[in-house]
């Protein structure tokens, strides 16, 4: 979700892969200042690299730092794809010849990697509700699945938020 992040239209991703409790608002200088690259060159700097948890190889002998000066450099994937077709570019010969290995996979990764944001959306009520819409259905599925403590909770939160 990382390549969402677009300081100029205020989008920020709300990370909480150290839980809730640490939750971290990410802006394009947070990621600046962990991977070196803005929000936008998130999904190619993704696919250079790859991401075990998406199930991404990324090309092979290009980690984190190397993926991050690419981007940098060339501004995007495209630019590093143009570069490595282009004998007189300032890629470097190890980086020139792994890319070369990985021209099947980069072909094909960003379809997978790239988030759709043209997605159509539906304007949403962000209003949190202070009751359930069906009181009987949630007491059902709060029973069903062992829910009954937290609901009563999170009830009691929304009526006092209200």
């Amino acid at each position: 979700m990382f390549q969402l992040v677009d300081d100029t239209r205020g989008v920020r991703v709300l990370n909480i892969s150290r839980g809730v409790s640490k939750l971290e608002v990410v802006d394009d200088s947070a990621l600046i200042a962990k991977y070196g690259i803005p929000g936008r060159g998130y999904a190619d700097f993704a696919t250079l690299r790859g991401d075990p948890s998406d199930g991404l190889p990324g090309v092979a002998g290009i980690g984190e730092k190397s993926a991050a000066a690419l981007v940098a450099k060339f501004g995007s994937l495209d630019g590093v794809l143009a570069a490595l077709d282009d004998p007189g570019s300032a890629l470097k010969t190890a980086a020139r010849r792994r890319l070369e290995a990985a021209r099947d996979y980069l072909a094909a990764a960003p379809l997978v990697v790239r988030v759709r944001d043209d997605a159509p959306t539906v304007p949403v009520d962000s209003q949190l509700p202070a009751t359930a819409a069906d009181p009987k259905e949630l007491e059902a599925l709060a029973t069903r699945f062992g829910l009954a403590s937290p609901i009563r909770r999170l009830e009691r939160v929304l009526t006092a938020a209200v």
